[in-house]
């Protein structure tokens, strides 16, 4: 395994967005229009129907209306998760995949391969299969790595399967969501050795700085502050020093958000946008672990060390 630091490059920045909810538990689409535009503004691509924008708790109708919002606002420049439903045991269920990943394409997105039991339950060529197949019915796609601290269908690939989703030329590159350095610098090396223009977007939360090594992100962490993701990509480009501090002060919000229970980063996020006056609320759906009111605290002195409450 080799790492090097590759300066000076351009980071492809994509922000999985979080949905606010009002008090009385009904989206606040208003936020969510404003969150995604504010996202754009920063240059970074807004993701959505991701894991930070509650995919798994929407139903179909509110789905549909991100999708809609995400291609009006953006003009079609965004990624979406293609997500389907299933139960622990389910067979993999390619119709469902296609219709999916077709739906994001339809509005001129790009459909994320979002993890489920049936896909991550295949035997590994299988899996490389079942992509290839996600692929056939649009035009780019990204793969997706999603560790089990995240989702309990969550799965991380051997390098070989890993090789064999770069191997199909619709998949433009993929999230690792791991959390593992180690496992990501593979990734990157095998990337540089085999196909160059793949884009390995890192999902590591608590170790931003992967791109410096040539990892692009997308992340949940930058539904915080997309405004200082955007402006630490600029100083990273621009080979500016100023480039650590940032990431170090964002890195401290990443590793205090994304503590055990993971998934509880949302009342996080939630929490972080209503202190900075991008939400009313920081209500999450029912089935997303909670934070304690300590949080709130700790966040608000995050905020302003990173000058986010101006």
């Amino acid at each position: 395994m080799e790492t090097r630091i590759v300066q000076g490059r351009t980071i492809e920045g994509v922000s999985a967005t979080l949905v606010p909810y009002t008090d009385d538990g009904k989206i606040d689409w208003s936020a969510f229009e404003a969150h995604v535009a504010r996202t754009v503004a920063a240059g970074l691509t807004p993701a959505v129907n991701m894991d930070t924008g509650y995919v798994q708790l929407l139903d179909d109708v509110d789905k549909a209306r991100v999708l809609d919002i995400a291609a009006d606002v953006t003009g079609s420049s965004f990624v979406a998760g293609a997500f389907v439903t299933d139960e622990e045991g389910a067979l993999f269920d390619l119709d469902a995949y296609r219709k999916a990943a077709t739906e994001v394409a339809d509005h001129g997105g790009t459909p994320v391969v979002f993890p489920s039991y049936g896909l991550n339950g295949l035997p590994e060529e299988d899996w490389v299969r079942a992509l290839a197949g996600i692929g056939e019915v649009v035009d780019r796609f990204i793969g997706f790595e999603l560790g089990p601290m995240f989702v309990p269908y969550g799965r991380i690939v051997s390098l070989d399967a890993y090789r064999g989703m770069m191997d199909i030329l619709r998949c433009i590159g993929a999230k690792h969501s791991s959390l593992s350095r180690r496992a990501e610098w593979d990734r990157l090396a095998l990337r540089d050795a085999t196909r160059p223009d793949f884009r390995v977007y890192t999902g590591n939360d608590l170790a931003i700085d992967m791109v410096m090594y040539g990892s692009d992100y997308l992340l949940g962490l930058s539904t915080f502050a997309p405004d200082l993701f955007g402006e630490r990509d600029r100083l990273w480009a621009a080979s500016d020093p100023g480039f650590y501090e940032l990431n170090d002060a964002l890195q401290y919000l990443g590793q205090f958000s994304f503590r055990a229970p993971v998934p509880a980063y949302r009342h996080d996020a939630a929490m972080f946008l209503e202190l900075r006056g991008w939400a009313d609320s920081d209500f999450t759906p029912p089935g997303v672990p909670r934070r304690p009111e300590s949080d709130r605290a700790v966040l608000y002195e995050i905020a302003e060390r990173l000058g986010a409450l101006r």
